[in-house]
């Protein structure tokens, strides 16, 4: 049996109240169909279907090979994937700790093909997604008109998720956490 999983960076409480108190007071609403609080988190790795072999292996990779220090994260404002005047993703972008994520995410990266899995063929780019739009729209004023997040969060974990896909959209569980 598999389950669809993936590791990232989990927000924590005052991260997410803050960044929904901020977007209500900084748009008149995003645009699409925005990600509901709770499912908000810094994708480093998506597994996708996962045994339980590859689940315990890239865990074990994690836990011997993490050897960061817990980091300060900040926020930058809004992009767009893939450009604003486009834009199929709507996005909180990753200032203060971008360095120390993209080391993270290449652990994770590296975690994963020793777990069997095939090598990401994007490039990893550190961000918070905040609303999916079909069809692509422009949203270049709204990425100009927000300013950055100002609240920081320490990072002292890599969590590992499971994504149950549903009628209304994901919901996603903790499956278990390395420490940094």
């Amino acid at each position: 049996m598999t389950e669809r999983l993936f590791l990232a960076v989990a927000l924590i409480d005052e991260i997410r109240h803050g960044l929904a108190a901020f977007l209500s007071d900084s748009t008149t609403g995003l645009p699409g169909r925005p990600v509901p609080p709770d499912n908000w988190h810094l994708t480093l790795r998506f597994l996708g279907p996962t045994d339980a072999l590859q689940r315990d292996r890239v865990l074990e990779f994690l836990d011997e090979h993490l050897v960061l220090e817990p980091f300060t994260l900040g926020f930058t404002g809004f992009g767009a994937f893939p450009k604003p005047s486009r834009a199929t993703v709507l996005w909180l972008g990753v200032g203060r700790g971008s360095d120390e994520v993209a080391v993270v995410a290449a652990v994770c990266e590296q975690a994963a093909i020793s777990a069997g899995f095939q090598p990401e063929d994007r490039p990893f780019h550190s961000h918070l997604t905040l609303s999916r739009i079909r069809p692509p729209t422009n949203v270049a004023g709204l990425v100009e008109q927000v300013g950055p997040f100002p609240l920081r969060m320490q990072v002292d974990r890599v969590t590992l998720y499971r994504s149950h896909l549903g009628r209304d959209g994901a919901a996603y569980e903790i499956v278990d956490e390395v420490l940094l």
